[in-house]
Order: structure tokens, then C-alpha cells, then sequence
């Protein structure tokens, strides 16, 4: 059952009862629900159902339905290996949920569009955590899609490239995004949205995707802006996937679809062989995916992610953004340790930086104290999110438009003394939404709370005019080419702006990563 947040259960106690209206959209018209003092419109289709002989297709557009269609039940989740059940994993779940002020029916309000993450196998548009409501409440259309995952989503296949070559191949969960916000820019006036105010938001997985679409040319003119929480930048969060090229971190997309057809007795390069894989019970396809941590430690050659296609995807995301028209942008991370550093000894991990192994340890150990533990998660994070963030924040400075970096470092009193230290993966996206009684349910402290609430109203300040800044919050000052200003989300529950305290870990890692071009 979804639970509400605390803000949320206030709100429902005083405020007087609201009926979601009816909704013209471009396909048919739709009747949605009041909740948690918004209305909520869900499993609103936005493409055809990719199945039969659409698996592995770009997304098809809806068939038109006569009547008003209830939308007032989530979508099916899309198919990933471990799925709720309760919401009926399918490869039809092509839905998305709008959430909009009670009472919204004309008007130009900002829109955001929230990609969620899970590695790109998992995840979905429903969780409490990620509710629009408070967006919603705030004055904001947000707009959640499904997209497919996994095998569905990101899959390549010699067969298929033959196959009508005139269309897009293996990123059809990339496609799947940029048909909601083609969605969105057809319909999201008839829910009181503005279609040309419209921020594209996520995290993780989620996070690399606005960064692709920020970059893609098949989905320039869909937005204005972009939040990516989490999401890396420099480089594919997974590792660079070629279509049919191998690379240095996968062998190609194509070569992994054939691996897995293989797996399940389908040989060949054939029609009769997609043929046979088009045939495939759904179940069986998402059944033996790499899990996230397997993919880590090496298991690439059974990973689905996204491909460097070159016409989705043209370049890995700094190239990509360094040529891409540029957009506003807020982007920063948590500063989790996801375990991507590996090195058995103190020596092995500054060696790793080559001719500036002197120079790393001096930054990460300078007063040779530090764990092997500490020294890999501190170079693991600023590799794989801390780094890379600050490079697209200099990448949109330098092409000319405003860049806000920030950093997640505060954990929720009642999380702290966990094993893990500092702020986990992902944890700012709560914050973000506002939602940390989904979460932690009685538990939310007044600090918790004011945390929340700083970090939330940046974001509906920045859908709204394109600047996170407003009255009662800390000045955040965009990072120029002479500056890389940092709002830290402290662990003290503090929103500060200063100068970055880890530059000359960023700084020795920028080098090693550019050396390494």
C-alpha cells in the first residue's frame, strides 16, 4: 500500500475534498483522481503496446479510443528479472502517470518529467517515493513514463539491424522516453501544462537518460532544462556499448543478443531467428539478466544498457554534450561508494593513475592515514559520479548556459549508523520529491524535513524560470569557467554554498579519465 508523507497527511486532514476533471487528450479523453491533495491521472497509454511483432521496435503510436477511459489505476510495470507483482509486470507498459494542481484546467504551468532508475533493469513510475504530488501541490504538472528495460529496452541482434533499416536500433527504451515527451508535447496543455516549459528529471539510470536525451538529436526541442541526480557524465555509467563494434569495456550490443539467443537455442542471423525471439515468452527474456552487482564485477557480456547507436546515441555523454545545443542544468550526486574500486592495496590504487600516482596520493591520503576501504570509495565515487558531474556542469557553463552543481551528503537521522557511510545511492531522490514519509514513515525529523523542503523547492524554482534560486534559500551561484561554487547538502541537514572541498581528488581524476581518451 502507498503511504503517504507527512506533508501530505496534513494536507488530506484540512483540505476540502477535490474531482480530478475530464481530459481531452490528442488519443481520447481521460478521467483521473484527487489524491494526496493533487489530481493524479495514471496509466495514461502513450504508445502502443510493444508486443507480438513490436518487441524490439520503435514505439508505435496509440490506437484512439471512443469514450472516457478511467485512469485511475497505475499502468502494468515493465518487465525486469524481480518485479512487484502487485503491479503486474508486462511488455505492455507503455503507461504514465500525470499529476497536476487540484482544479488545474487552463493555464501554462512548468512541467518536469521524472525518469526513474534502476540500472536500466529495473525500476518503475510507481513507487510512493516518487510520487508527483507534492510537485503537483507546488504548482507543477509531473509527468512519470514507464520505458522498457532490460532486454526489452536495450537489445541488438544482426537480424534485427537488417530489419527495416531505416529505423532506430537497440535503444528502445530511449525511445520509449522520447515518445512521452512527445506525448507530452501534444497533451500536456489539456492538463494545464506548458509545452514549451517542460524539465526533463532523474536519477541513476535515470540521470544518464536525460544526459542522452539531453544530447540525442531525435529529441532536440522536447524541453528546456535538465536535473541529472546521480548520473554520471563522462562516460556510460555501465561501460561503452557499441551497437556493432566491440569496445573496451563490452563486446558489441550485437554480439550480446547473439551470445543470448544462443543461450536460449536460437541460432543464426536470420528473419527466421528474430522470428523465433520475437516468439519467446516474455519471462523467459527478462529471466536470466545479470543482476547490477554481477554487472560490476564483469559480467558484461550478459548486460543490456544503452548503445551507442549513433543516431539515438552518437557519442558517450561529455563528447556527446560538448556539441549538443545547450540547455540549463542542475546536476551533482550523492556521495555513495558503489563498490567500483577494487584495488588490494593502497599502492595498487594510486598506481592506477599512472604518471600522477604521486600527485593522487597526496590528494586522497594525504596524511597516509586512510583505509584501503576509504581510498577505494573515494576513488570509485569521484570516477564513476562526483567527477563527472562537475564536467557537465563546465561542458553547459562553457557552451553558454547556467549549470548549478550540488552534492547529496545528509542522511535521515533515523538511517544513521547504517554500515554504509554517507549518503546512499539515490537517497537525495526523496528529498527531492519530498516524500520522506513514504520512506520513513513516523520517523521524519524536523531537520529531515527542512532538508527536504530546501532541496525540493530549488527544483520547483528551477521548472518554474530556469534558476533554482528563490526567496528564503541559500544563494546558489552557477558554475562559470573561473568556478566550480558547490551546494553541499551537508550531513549537519545545512544547505552550504562553497568551494568544492575534494578539487584536488576531481582534479587528478579529470586528468587520469582525459589522459585515458
Amino acid at each position: 500500500m502507498r503511504r503517504l508523507s507527512i506533508a501530505a497527511l496534513l494536507f488530506a486532514a484540512t483540505a476540502q475534498p477535490v474531482t480530478a476533471q475530464e481530459v481531452a487528450t490528442a488519443e481520447g479523453r481521460v478521467s483521473g483522481a484527487a489524491e494526496e491533495g493533487a489530481e493524479v491521472f495514471k496509466g495514461v497509454p502513450f504508445a502502443a503496446p510493444p508486443v507480438g511483432d513490436l518487441r524490439w521496435r520503435p514505439p508505435q503510436p496509440v490506437a484512439p479510443w471512443q469514450g472516457v477511459r478511467a485512469a485511475t489505476r497505475f499502468g502494468h510495470d515493465c518487465m525486469r528479472p524481480a518485479a512487484d507483482p502487485a503491479f503486474e509486470p508486462s511488455e505492455d507498459c507503455l503507461y504514465l502517470n500525470v499529476w497536476r494542481p487540484a482544479g488545474a484546467v487552463t493555464g501554462k504551468r512548468p512541467v518536469i518529467v521524472w525518469i526513474h532508475g534502476g540500472a536500466f533493469v529495473s525500476g518503475s513510475n510507481v513507487p510512493a517515493e516518487a510520487s508527483g504530488a507534492a510537485f503537483a501541490r507546488d504548482g507543477v504538472v509531473f509527468v512519470a513514463p514507464n520505458y522498457r528495460l532490460g532486454r526489452f529496452g536495450f537489445f541488438a541482434h544482426p537480424a534485427l539491424s537488417a530489419e527495416r533499416p531505416d529505423e532506430p536500433k537497440g535503444n528502445y527504451g530511449y525511445l520509449d522516453q522520447i515518445a512521452a515527451l512527445q506525448w507530452v508535447q501534444r497533451n500536456i496543455a489539456a492538463f494545464g501544462g506548458d509545452p514549451d516549459n517542460v524539465t526533463i528529471m532523474g536519477a541513476s539510470a535515470g540521470g544518464e537518460s536525460v544526459l542522452a536525451l539531453a544530447a540525442s538529436p531525435l529529441a532536440q526541442g522536447l524541453f528546456r532544462r535538465v536535473i541529472a541526480q546521480s548520473g554520471g557524465g563522462r562516460t556510460q555509467l555501465l561501460g561503452a556499448q557499441m551497437l556493432s563494434a566491440d569496445s573496451e569495456a563490452h563486446p558489441s550490443a550485437e554480439k550480446i543478443g547473439v551470445a543470448f539467443a544462443a543461450s536460449v537455442g536460437i541460432a543464426g542471423d536470420d528473419a527466421a531467428a528474430l522470428e523465433r525471439l520475437r516468439a519467446l515468452p516474455a519471462e523467459k527474456i527478462a529471466g536470466n539478466l545479470t543482476a547490477l552487482g554481477m554487472v560490476f564485477l564483469g559480467e558484461r557480456s550478459r548486460f543490456s544498457g544503452p548503445i551507442v547507436d549513433g543516431r539515438i546515441v552518437t557519442a558517450q555523454p561529455a563528447e556527446a554534450l560538448k556539441v549538443a545545443p545547450p540547455l540549463p542544468v542542475i546536476v551533482g550526486s550523492d556521495e555513495a561508494d558503489l563498490g567500483l574500486n577494487r584495488a588490494t592495496s593502497k599502492d595498487a590504487a594510486f598506481a592506477a593513475f599512472g604518471p600522477r600516482a604521486d600527485e593522487a596520493r597526496a590528494a586522497y591520503d594525504p596524511a597516509g592515514t586512510a583505509t584501503l576501504d576509504d581510498i577505494n570509495g573515494m576513488i570509485g565515487r569521484d570516477r564513476t559520479m562526483i567527477e563527472p558531474a562537475r564536467l557537465v556542469a563546465r561542458t553547459v557553463a562553457a557552451n553558454g548556459k547556467p549549470a548549478w552543481l550540488f552534492r547529496f551528503s545528509y542522511v535521515a537521522e533515523a538511517q544513521r549508523g547504517k554500515p554504509t557511510k554517507g549518503a546512499e545511492h539515490s537517497s537525495e531522490v526523496v528529498y527531492t520529491f519530498d516524500t520522506l514519509g513514504a520512506l520513513l514513515g513516523d520517523k521524519v525529523s524536523a531537520t529531515d524535513a527542512e532538508v527536504a523542503s530546501t532541496m525540493h523547492r530549488y527544483w520547483v524554482n528551477f521548472a518554474r524560470t530556469g534558476d533554482p534560486n528563490g526567496a528564503g534559500l541559500p544563494s546558489w551561484t552557477p558554475v562559470t569557467a573561473a568556478a566550480d561554487p558547490l551546494l553541499d547538502f551537508q550531513a549537519d541537514g545545512r544547505a552550504v554554498v562553497k568551494a568544492d572541498p575534494w578539487k584536488a581528488r576531481l582534479d587528478v581524476t579529470e586528468a587520469q579519465a582525459e589522459a585515458a581518451n
